[in-house]
């Protein structure tokens, strides 16, 4: 059995993880962590499945010695802590965190060198089948096509663009051999003037309790291609997780993202 810890025990992710993480065969559920203050800290983390496990959550990052791998959705200031503890443990991670700057960037690459570490804006796999989609759209649909990437998420979500829209940006910048932040067009507002040529569009919704919504448009004359995923559930988020624990199983150091774990 692959011993997982879960970060954020209490939050939405958090919980859809662990009931992921309590129903299959080959995982077993050893640490649930949560921020300093939490009113779960010391309950069972698995009191709300009606079926307690036995673990507890907790505030102690020691406690990840007895785990082999975190998965971790929280936020970027959390995440680098916990890598932190996961790098001092000798313990594997799975980051599905987003909003990280540079640096958090460059430390995430920097403590792969010493644990196996899965980082992508979405573990959904149905997510990096569509963006396998878009890399092969781009390179099709590379002249005279204007490219808008639209998003939609809950009203909680603190970062925007969301971690998958701009992955989906750069997915098809890449295909334009350009970088995004040279083409990419971040607000319009007032008197814009024509749209240029060669740019991609960002464009973004908070509201309610949408899970997750995706499209990329690619707009051309006379006609309009649309390549949408949207999320009912966070559990795709959560299956895509285990993939990338299973994944790193293995695996002592490197840095990943899931079109390697799918093999795309």
């Amino acid at each position: 059995m692959m011993r997982i810890a879960i970060a954020g025990a209490s939050g939405r992710m958090g919980r859809m993880l662990i009931e992921s993480v309590s129903q299959s065969t080959d995982l077993e559920l050893t640490v649930a962590l949560d921020q300093v203050g939490s009113p779960m800290i010391g309950q069972d983390a698995c009191a709300f499945l009606g079926k307690p496990s036995g673990v507890l959550i907790t505030d102690q990052l020691s406690a990840l010695a007895q785990a082999d791998c975190l998965i971790d959705f929280t936020r970027p200031e959390g995440s680098l802590l916990h890598l932190d503890a996961c790098v001092r443990h000798h313990v594997n991670m799975v980051i599905g965190t987003t909003g990280f700057d540079d640096a958090g960037k460059a430390a995430i690459a920097q403590a792969a060198e010493t644990i196996g570490v899965v980082f992508a804006p979405n573990m959904s796999v149905g997510v990096n089948a569509t963006l396998k989609l878009l890399d092969m759209a781009a390179r099709i649909l590379n002249a005279g096509y204007d490219v808008e990437v639209f998003e939609a998420h809950h009203h909680h979500k603190v970062d925007a663009p969301s971690g998958t829209a701009l992955k989906m940006g750069e997915t098809v910048a890449n295909a334009w051999g350009k970088p995004l932040d040279e083409i990419a067009t971040w607000a319009r507002h007032g008197h814009t003037g024509p749209r240029e040529a060669g740019t991609i569009g960002f464009s973004v919704v908070r509201g309610g309790d949408i899970v997750g919504d995706h499209t990329v448009y690619f707009c051309g004359t006379g006609e309009r291609i649309e390549i949408t995923h949207r999320s009912s559930s966070r559990a795709g988020y959560a299956e895509g997780s285990l993939r990338a624990a299973r994944f790193l199983q293995d695996k002592h150091t490197g840095l990943f993202d899931m079109q390697r774990v799918l093999g795309l």
